[in-house]
């Protein structure tokens, strides 16, 4: 292939990505969704964005209306012993305030979530507490490289360590809650800046998590908050940009009820952790499911010259 060949190869390419065919094969799911920790931690109040630690012995996700924590949305934890979680309880860093969006590292050292406390710069803020077995330490606001006086919600470090998503409906975007990525350099946040590409948009784009390759992302879009349903979609990314997303089908969208909360699942590789309506669509419950991602997409390169 000559020069030029290659070039139109690499430019037809990029346009079906940002087009949004490439993602046509972004994601393969198990058609079978298993229901987490029935009566423990799915019950028939609405408990979102199940994580697990990467050893798989210690599950967090919050409520926004279970009775028995410190406010209207706190965190909940439950261990693994003896082959069965334990019963539910809110952790110890919960305020009378908004607690929400755990999120486990790849290394299990700290969980990254959401909070409205006192001390941050507006709204909703993004935050970290060490593990120290199985307590927590103290809490860290992650500063203004990545919070803003607006809202920033579901914080993920990608499973290399080396970048923060989440999202944020602070000025500039797109429109509403738009996705942002902040590089981690020599263990600093640096200033976040929206994923580039085609994923933000006018909607409410939020929840997002990255997969296994730390490049595919899964994240929750809506038209608007409280009055359209939410579905999840997936992006791939070529080089830096992302396409617009495709979305899921089912188990993780049904077609009828909102479906948000994505979370890779340190524990199991190839695994996903969702919350959902189901049934009577009453309350939100806890699901993973198995994912398989396609080959990474192939683009020709230039010739070798000898």
């Amino acid at each position: 292939m000559n020069a030029l060949a290659s070039l139109v190869a690499l430019a037809v390419a990029v346009a079906g990505l940002l087009s949004g065919d490439a993602s046509r094969e972004a994601l393969a799911l198990d058609p079978h969704a298993e229901r987490f920790a029935p009566g423990i931690a799915s019950t028939r109040y609405s408990e979102i964005r199940l994580t697990l630690s990467p050893d798989g012995r210690t599950a967090l996700w919050f409520s926004r209306d279970r009775p028995g924590g410190e406010g209207g949305h706190d965190i909940w934890v439950s261990h693994l012993q003896h082959g069965q979680w334990s019963a539910a309880r809110p952790v110890p860093f919960n305020t009378p305030g908004r607690d929400f969006d755990p999120a486990f590292t790849a290394d299990g050292r700290f969980v990254l979530f959401c909070s409205d406390r006192p001390g941050g710069l507006g709204g909703d803020d993004l935050y970290r507490v060490p593990v120290q077995g199985l307590q927590f330490g103290a809490v860290e606001h992650l500063g203004s490289a990545v919070n803003s006086p607006a809202n920033e919600f579901a914080p993920m470090l990608a499973p290399d360590g080396g970048t923060l998503l989440f999202s944020s409906d602070r000025a500039g975007g797109a429109g509403g809650h738009d996705l942002y990525v902040a590089r981690v350099d020599d263990g600093q946040l640096q200033p976040a800046r929206p994923v580039a590409g085609a994923v933000n948009t006018a909607a409410q784009e939020f929840d997002a998590t990255f997969l296994g390759d730390g490049r595919t992302i899964v994240f929750a879009r809506a038209q608007d908050f409280g009055s359209s349903r939410v579905e999840q979609f997936a992006a791939r990314a070529f080089g830096d940009r992302y396409a617009p997303g495709m979305r899921l089908p089912a188990p993780v969208n049904d077609g009828a009820s909102d479906s948000y909360g994505a979370m890779l699942d340190w524990s199991r590789p190839g695994t996903l952790t969702y919350s959902a309506r189901r049934g009577d669509g009453a309350s939100l419950d806890l699901y993973r499911v198995s994912y398989r991602l396609p080959p990474s997409l192939s683009i020709p390169g230039p010739p070798v010259r000898r």
